[in-house]
């Protein structure tokens, strides 16, 4: 669906103007149902059960406490071992215990992380798992595809859409691009992101600036304001920004989205740069999701 929208020749000047609201509005309730739909995809967030972080040799897992790492309790009380040798992850299955690969069922397996390029996904009735790599450590992510927690979202709250909120940046370039060093939830791990320069924009009278990270032709920006850690996510909100036809870099403050964490505990999400708090409110897009 086209939306038309006019800007003025200055970004410092006024937020762009939106010909049909009527059709903006509505692009943008489709991407509120396409984020829900996506929350429980089977690739989603909502179907994760748990992140298992392993340590150099051998450990079992199920659902029996006595297991180095615990599985939910739908699960089987005793699985296998995983042994980690250095970068490598070897998974034994127990006799009796029909695990898949590929759909073929497996005894032992060498697990290829999901920075691999063949990724090893294990499943076994409605669990579903893989190695996941984060710098150095490796871990277990575990999916549950009968979850109660895809079920009990069936609304993402946010608030009103609001045209206004939709306005010009300009990048004010670095002369060699940054890498920022952001802090997660966990203590110990932090992720590096290629910053290209500033943004410089118009919103409610006020000249703002955020610093973006590069991703594909476009750009991925963590903002925080005055919203945080009350009406929205403590951990701030995630917005990603494309150049149109033209080249213009269009903010829609309407697509500031939850993190993955405030979706589930099993999830490390990079926090705002201090530079990305915005000293307002910014009444746009989605809210906190309280129950998670």
């Amino acid at each position: 669906m086209a939306v038309l929208i006019t800007l003025n020749a200055s970004c410092n000047r006024s937020a762009p103007v939106i010909q049909d609201r009527t059709a903006y509005m509505e692009t943008v309730r489709q991407w509120q149902q396409e984020r829900l739909t996506g929350l429980k995809a089977r690739d989603g967030w909502l179907n994760l059960a748990g992140i298992y972080w392993l340590k150099e040799g051998d450990q079992t897992i199920g659902s029996d406490p006595v297991n180095d790492h615990v599985f939910p309790e739908r699960a089987p009380a005793f699985i296998g071992t995983l042994t980690l040798e250095g970068e490598s992850v070897r998974i034994r299955v127990n006799e009796g215990l029909e695990l898949y690969y590929k759909n073929e069922r497996i005894q032992e397996l060498e697990l290829g992380p999901d920075s691999s390029v063949d990724p090893s996904y294990i499943t076994h009735g409605d669990f579903a798992w893989y190695i996941m790599k984060r710098h150095h450590s490796l871990a277990i992510r575990l999916r549950d595809y009968r979850n109660p927690a895809i079920d009990a979202l069936d609304q993402i709250p946010s608030y009103p859409i609001d045209p206004g909120y939709v306005v010009e940046a300009k990048l004010h370039a670095f002369d060699t691009a940054r890498i920022l060093t952001v802090a997660t939830p966990f203590q110990d791990y932090t992720q590096d992101y290629n910053c290209p320069g500033e943004l410089e924009f118009m919103l409610k009278g006020e000249k703002l600036t955020l610093l973006p990270f590069s991703s594909g032709e476009g750009y991925f920006i963590i903002i925080s304001d005055e919203t945080s850690g009350m009406e929205t996510y403590g951990g701030g909100r995630f917005m990603y920004s494309y150049p149109d036809s033209s080249g213009r870099i269009i903010l829609d403050f309407n697509k500031a989205y939850n993190p993955p964490c405030a979706i589930t505990p099993f999830a490390a999400c990079p926090m705002p740069p201090p530079e990305n708090h915005l000293p307002l409110k910014i009444e746009a897009g989605e809210k906190t999701l309280k129950e998670h």
